[in-house]
């Protein structure tokens, strides 16, 4: 089996089998390595030898991401997977931080750094007659280096939801690793195509996509992720697997559903922050099979489901994952429930999950000592993502560590209260935030976005909380804001903290608010002016 990047791209080289499909064309595998080699011994040329060799990609989803991630692996160089959505002095930072001497970009994306000054950075536009010209002209390829499997293949930066992005060293190993683990699992072979339409700089796409197809040799369809064109492309390109993180699922069953959806390729899509009304929904409407799972960008903790997973789970940590209390960092007793389901014991059974046996697959973050101390702590790696867990081994999410919630004196968590919301038929996306109470604490505040031609009233939404005997009296959301959509890192994942500094001044859509010890809601305002 192959423990490198390298390998796994090396074994492919005289593959005749189709790589890439996009639009109209198709690259065999042959085809595909083939400008990957051109691209890699130019830029191994064009290189200052006396820097590191990290070479920044500022491209969209296509052909020449994946040009870009195979020419890396066969040079032996670094690839930056440059957010595309980050912008001015945030974007500019990002290049210095991962150490880019050379970045990659297009004509679509060339206007994002027109006027950053990025000293030291050389850029190409891979859409240009100029860089058409140098790869012509390639040399033979002579690698930067024969790999090792700990190497760093990738630097990728965390989705930045709760502070700035870090830039995570992604050995060579992790891909044939994570790509040997999928392809088994879901009997992945080379006459299937995986649909990559998660960004490609980020870790799902990565570890879930891209890892999948080189380690089995299936075709790659490279897309910008829409609901509106997901089934379309998943019948046009034959696409039988695909990845995704964050909302994704939840913005294509807010579309009207048709009678013919279910007429589609698609086998299994596989990912993770998935709602799990969404993945019964999904699965049913498309006739396929959800796998939802939760791993870090860091590759650090692993939890996946099995078929009998129960109902709020995540599924069962690999060996090692543990629900620490990061105070006494003793392991929290089990989490006990009450006969309505409820979580009887919060403040015990919360904690912060761990792995015990240390770093897992996690090599640190680029140019970031404090932040990789901050994960390694005590011999383990703290994950800053809360959870609790029953008798049996179960997992339950319950938000990032900035989540806790102090309402009259107890503490509460907001996924255990966005997972309760996600049972109203109307809500596409739920967010569960903190914001501050006029007395002492916090305010708990939920943000709604519905279904396309859904409608929802505040005494419906009241009448629909007083049936949940499952929700304590105090995780009654006081404020509601009914929303045209919310704010969202590249990977679907939604920024609460930006939601918490808005507050109640919402700009769009309309603000329920309800009174403390009442249990009915009424209109407060529209946006903030």
């Amino acid at each position: 089996m192959a423990d490198t990047v390298q390998q796994l791209l090396r074994a492919r080289l005289d593959d005749p089998a189709p790589a890439v499909k996009h639009g109209e064309r198709v690259w065999t595998w042959r085809e595909h390595l083939d400008e990957a080699q051109r691209q890699a011994a130019v830029l191994i040329a064009q290189a200052d030898p006396d820097r590191p060799l990290h070479v920044g990609t500022l491209l969209a989803n296509g052909p020449q991401m994946l040009t870009a991630m195979a020419a890396a692996g066969l040079g032996g160089y670094v690839l930056c997977g440059i957010n595309s959505t980050r912008r001015g002095a945030a974007l500019a930072r990002d290049i210095a931080r991962a150490d880019c001497q050379i970045l990659l970009t297009d004509s679509d994306h060339r206007e994002l750094i027109n006027s950053l000054e990025l000293p030291g950075v050389t850029v190409f536009e891979v859409d240009s007659a100029q860089w058409a010209k140098l790869n012509s002209q390639a040399p033979e390829l002579n690698p930067h280096r024969e790999v090792a499997p700990t190497d760093t293949f990738m630097l990728i930066f965390t989705s930045g939801t709760s502070g700035e992005p870090k830039a995570v060293q992604v050995a060579h190993m992790m891909v044939p690793f994570s790509g040997t683990a999928l392809v088994q699992r879901f009997s992945i072979t080379a006459d299937d195509v995986c649909y990559l339409s998660m960004p490609l700089f980020h870790s799902n796409a990565l570890m879930a996509g891209w890892s999948v197809a080189v380690t089995a040799g299936a075709a790659m369809a490279p897309a910008v992720f829409s609901a509106s064109s997901l089934l379309t492309d998943l019948r046009r390109y034959g696409a039988t697997y695909m990845n995704y993180v964050g909302k994704p699922l939840a913005y294509v069953l807010a579309t009207q559903e048709r009678d013919d959806d279910h007429d589609n390729p698609l086998r299994v899509a596989f990912g993770n922050e998935a709602a799990e009304r969404d993945i019964a929904d999904f699965s049913r409407r498309f006739g396929c099979t959800v796998w939802d799972g939760f791993g870090s960008t860091e590759g650090a903790v692993i939890i996946t489901r099995d078929g009998d997973c129960p109902p709020g789970s995540v599924g069962r940590g690999f060996p090692g994952v543990a629900i620490y209390d990061p105070q006494t960092r003793t392991e929290c007793p089990p989490a006990r429930f009450d006969a309505t389901g409820a979580l009887a014991n919060p403040d015990e059974a919360i904690g912060e999950i761990v792995n015990t046996a240390g770093s897992g697959l996690f090599s640190g973050y680029y140019n970031d000592a404090e932040a990789t101390g901050e994960r390694l702590r005590h011999g383990m790696y703290w994950s800053g993502d809360l959870a609790y867990r029953d008798a049996d081994g179960w997992i339950y999410l319950a938000g990032r560590s900035g989540e806790w919630l102090r309402v009259d004196g107890e503490n509460l968590t907001c996924a255990p209260i966005e997972r309760i919301l996600h049972r109203l038929d109307p809500v596409s996306r739920v967010a569960v935030y903190a914001v501050p109470d006029e007395h002492v604490g916090d305010a708990v505040m939920a943000a709604l976005v519905l279904r396309d031609g859904a409608a929802l009233t505040p005494e419906g939404f009241g009448e629909f909380l007083a049936a949940q005997p499952d929700l304590s009296p105090k995780a009654w959301p006081r404020y509601v804001w009914i929303a045209a959509d919310l704010p969202v890192t590249a990977t679907n994942k939604i920024v609460k903290r930006q939601l918490s500094a808005q507050g109640v001044r919402i700009p769009d859509g309309t603000l329920w608010e309800r009174q403390p010890q009442t249990r009915t809601y009424r209109i407060a305002t529209g946006p903030a002016h």
